[in-house]
This record gives structure tokens, sequence and C-alpha cells, in this order.
């Protein structure tokens, strides 16, 4: 009983020690996990800003235009000298342009005039406005007619008795706005982009208090999607890229771990071997059933096989002998498959079965693929070689 408690201790330990070990390896996993995604979100969100920024043109435009005039004539009565012209440029902070190439535009001018009697009595009167490029060349001029909104003798006194106390506290004003439309569907030329436009109201007698320069986007397909639904659009585009970049990392995280993510398959190299043997001799000899290794001929050439050759004679091989027996025919297909070895370079004459002097071949080979030549006692040894023929 007294020595019970050390094993159930001792395994009580390890296993605190492994479930210690594997919450920290989840912890630190989770930590490891949570950084990552918080990082491809905000790289998800800064690449659909800079989506955005650079793909959705200014939406609208804003510009007072103040216009000038002559005073040099010396013309009695409310007459100006010249018509009223005014200059506006339409690059913002000096380098940014206001229209992008491509979209269109609607161009309007708003004039504030009040219901003077001179203004009443002016009647209609005509607006121009001519866009011109950096070096002063009109690409664009268009003239649209306006004048004020009649009101009656009658509808204006009720008007100026029901508004009395703001007409007298100075928070509304007897004046008129007047929209004048220059252009619906103004498009920006990228061989000619506007820098700047001229507006010219063509009368001599009208009186306003102050002119807006507006210009407005109409926006079509994906900038229409973009404008008129921004979180939806924004969702889907942070979602996307969230995506695409988690596509991204978990295929570099599988070749980084794995070394590809598909397993390639295996290759065969073959290499020449320097001591003379075939590749295929080299594969049999470990393969070779019911025997120990083959010994391999010496420098002299002389043949491991007993029986063979007369006693005191040596036995010298030329070369590697291609195996021909029929019960090895099944091997030979196999191999097939692995070696690349051109037939040609196999047509030597080291690679042709020895013959003897007379003409006679001599014995097939043995069973460890040597072939056996006598070598006559008398007289120096010879290598024969054999024709092609």
């Amino acid at each position: 009983m007294a020595g019970g408690p050390g094993p159930l201790l001792q395994w009580a330990q390890e296993v605190g020690s492994m479930l210690l070990l594997w919450v920290r390896r989840t912890v630190l996993q989770t930590a490891i996990l949570l950084c990552v995604a918080l990082l491809l979100l905000w790289v998800s969100i800064f690449l659909y800003g800079s989506f955005y920024y650079s793909y959705m043109p200014t939406v609208s435009f804003v510009s007072p235009v103040h216009y000038s005039f002559r005073t040099d004539c010396g013309s009695p009565g409310p007459e100006l000298c010249s018509f009223p012209t005014a200059n506006v440029s339409l690059v913002k902070g000096n380098r940014d342009k206001v229209m992008m190439y491509g979209q269109l535009y609607r161009i309007s001018l708003e004039l504030e005039l009040p219901e003077s009697p001179v203004n009443q009595e002016l009647g209609m009167f005509m607006v121009v406005m001519t866009c011109y490029t950096k070096g002063g060349r009109a690409v664009a001029s268009s003239a649209r007619a306006a004048m004020l909104h009649y009101r009656s003798g009658l509808l204006r006194t009720l008007d100026t008795l029901a508004f009395a106390g703001l007409f007298l506290s100075g928070f509304a004003e007897q004046k008129q706005t007047v929209e004048v439309e220059l252009y619906s569907d103004y498009r920006e030329d990228s061989y000619a982009p506007t820098v700047g436009a001229v507006l010219e109201i063509q009368s001599k007698r009208i009186q306003l208090y102050g002119a807006q320069l507006r210009i407005h986007a109409h926006f079509t397909g994906l900038r229409y999607l973009l404008y008129n639904f921004p979180v939806t659009s924004a969702l889907l585009g942070v979602a996307s890229n969230f995506a695409f970049l988690s596509v991204i990392v978990l295929f570099s995280y599988l070749q980084w771990v794995w070394g590809s993510v598909w397993p390639r398959e295996p290759l065969a190299v073959q290499t020449s071997p320097r001591d003379g043997t075939s590749p295929r001799q080299r594969r049999e000899e470990p393969m070779a059933p019911g025997r120990g290794p083959v010994e391999e001929p010496d420098a002299k050439g002389t043949a491991s096989s007993s029986g063979a050759s007369p006693p005191g004679e040596d036995a010298e091989v030329i070369g590697p002998v291609a195996d021909t027996a029929p019960s090895k025919e099944s091997e030979i297909s196999e191999d097939t498959e692995f070696e690349s070895v051109d037939e040609s370079s196999l047509l030597t004459e080291a690679n042709f079965p020895p013959v003897e002097e007379g003409g006679t071949p001599l014995p097939p080979p043995t069973e460890d693929g040597t072939v056996p030549v006598p070598v006559p006692a008398p007289g120096p040894r010879q290598r024969h070689a054999c024709s092609s023929s």
C-alpha cells in the first residue's frame, strides 16, 4: 500500500506536464493565428481604401465665381462698361485635377440675383462657359439663356408682409437663385485635360450678389455601386481581399512546411558507372535470389566460376555482356523503363562476345554473367576483337 501512490503520482505529473505543454502550444498557435488574421485584415482594408481612392473620382466640386468688368467707360446709369467675366481654376491645390478622364460630369452655374427693378426689367440674358487646356487652347464652349422667375406685384407684396420680420432682422433677403445648366454630360479628354474655365454673362445691366460653379459626377456601373452603397461595397471588398490574401498565406505555409502543395513524383537519375559494368548488372547483383553476392572480375579479367575454364588457365572478360538467358526476361522488362542508354553506344568492339582465333565463338556466359575465355599457355596473352559483321 505504501508503494501505491508513487506510480500514480508519477503518472499524474506526466499527464500534467503533457497537458501544460498542449495548452502552451495551443495558446501560442492561437496567438500567431490571431496576429496573422489581424495583419491580413489591416492589409485588406488598406488595399480597398487605396482602390477606392484611385478609382473613384471627385463626386462634387463647388467653386465661387468672382466676376470682373471694366469701369473706365464712364457711362451713366446702371449699365456696365463690359460683360461680367470670371476665370475659374479646375485644379485642386495646383496639382490634382477636378475631373477624371472618361467620367461624365454635370456642370451648372448658380447665380444669386436680387429682385431689384433693374433685374426684373432685364429679361433674358446669356451665360457662356469656355473650357481651356494648360496652354490656353479652348477645348469646349457652351452658351445657355437664363432669366429671373416671374413674380407678380401682388405676390411680392404678400411675400414682403409674410416675411417682414425676417427681412428686417436680416435672416432672409429678397433674392432669387437661378441655376443655369451649362453641360449635362461633359466628358474629360485624356489628350487635352481641362485646367480652367472662363464664365461670361452677356449683359451689361445685370445685378448679382454672387455666383457658384458646381460640378457633379454621374456614376455608372461599379462606380455607381461604390457611391450609392458604400457600406455594402466596403464589406464585400474587404472580405474579398481577406479571402484572397488568406489563400496566398495558406499556400505559402504549405510550401514552407511540406515543400510542395502537391507531392512530387520521384525522378530516376541515371549515372554512368566507372568500373565498366552496366546499370542493370549493378541492380541485378543484390537481387540475385538463392546465392550470395557475385564476385566482380579483377583487373586481369579472371572469372570467378569454377569449371568454366581448364585448370591452370585464366579467363578474360571483355566489357559488360548483356544477359540473354530466357529465365531473366521478366527482370529485363522491368529494368527497361529505367534505362536510357543509347544502343549505338553499346555496339563497340569491347561489347561483342569474344571469338577464338579460329573463328569459333566461346561458350555461353555462366550464371554470374561472365564469359570464360581460354588463354593459351605458350606465348603472350592477346585480346581478341571481332568485327561488326
